[in-house]
């Protein structure tokens, strides 16, 4: 990427467009769904890759104004639809993307946990490093599972821009969410990413993340210092249950997110549990005595 791009992506960083195309790069525009929220901010992201043989990255919500404008800017030249996750906020667009289009679903599916997607299925599932190429970009899938087990972020390499749907977020962490989230392989995740070559992060919500390695090993000392906490409040506590322990490790996060929060504490306490430093006895959480270990 010159000079003259990367100048033209932090010019238009700030600007999110809910029924207008962003351009981010030649090969590469940026449509924000509006289904802003507390756990969206300003709306999905859904991106658009290509120029003749196009395809789209989280197509997002189903939302008629939102699927028009996609379909109306790009339509016709649509071959691919892929997902990084079926969370509902990014996949339920696809179905009527490849119905409208006859364009292929990619990616992959996982049994429906309460938040997952049900109208995706029948994909192209994918495997680490699998390619897609559209007619001016190289699409790279990146299994970084952990936000949910089937995550997968997308490296389009011409550009050196990563698109992470919610593997990272602009201004957030996201909510790992047991069983299908796992902790222990949303930070694995995260250092695998370090070996690849890319300048910015394109989330799945809020805008372009410029210096992105610095901001991946900002995330795993966030959640490694989360971790720390957990540990350090059960010290104190003894025992707890984790309806308990969220306001205590969780003190300085809006008490209106803590329900969102304990989901994360979860994932934290599976991991330590896993790693032989807390045990679970009937609902409630504490370390483990070392003849325990």
């Amino acid at each position: 990427m010159d000079d003259e791009t990367i100048k033209d992506m932090t010019d238009i960083n700030s600007e999110i467009s809910y029924l207008k195309p962003v351009q981010l790069t030649p090969g590469v525009h940026r449509i924000t769904a509006n289904n802003s929220g507390p756990m969206t901010g300003p709306g999905t992201n859904c991106y658009i890759v290509g120029t003749q043989k196009i395809a789209v990255i989280d197509p997002g919500p189903l939302l008629d104004e939102h699927v028009n404008c996609v379909l109306d800017n790009f339509g016709e030249r649509i071959e691919w639809v892929i997902v990084t996750h079926t969370h509902r906020d990014h996949s339920p667009a696809a179905a009527e993307l490849v119905a409208q289009t006859g364009a292929k679903m990619v990616g992959n599916e996982i049994a429906n946990d309460g938040f997952q997607d049900p109208t995706f299925e029948n994909a192209t599932p994918l495997l680490n490093d699998d390619t897609i190429e559209t007619d001016t970009r190289v699409i790279r899938a990146i299994l970084t599972p952990g936000h949910v087990s089937n995550h997968v972020c997308f490296l389009i390499e011409e550009d050196e821009l990563l698109m992470t749907g919610d593997h990272m977020m602009e201004g957030s962490t996201v909510v790992i969410v047991p069983p299908a989230g796992s902790m222990k392989k949303y930070i694995h995740s995260l250092e695998r990413l370090l070996a690849y070559d890319f300048k910015y992060v394109a989330p799945g919500h809020g805008t372009v993340i410029v210096e992105p390695k610095r901001e991946i090993e900002r995330l795993i000392a966030h959640r490694l210092g989360r971790e720390s906490k957990v540990i350090d409040k059960l010290g104190t506590s003894g025992s707890s249950t984790i309806s308990k322990l969220t306001p205590l490790v969780y003190d300085d996060v809006d008490p209106s997110l803590h329900e969102w929060a304990s989901l994360s504490l979860h994932a934290h306490l599976i991991k330590l549990q896993e790693e032989k430093f807390v045990q679970e006895r009937n609902g409630c959480w504490q370390l483990r005595e070392k003849e325990d270990i």
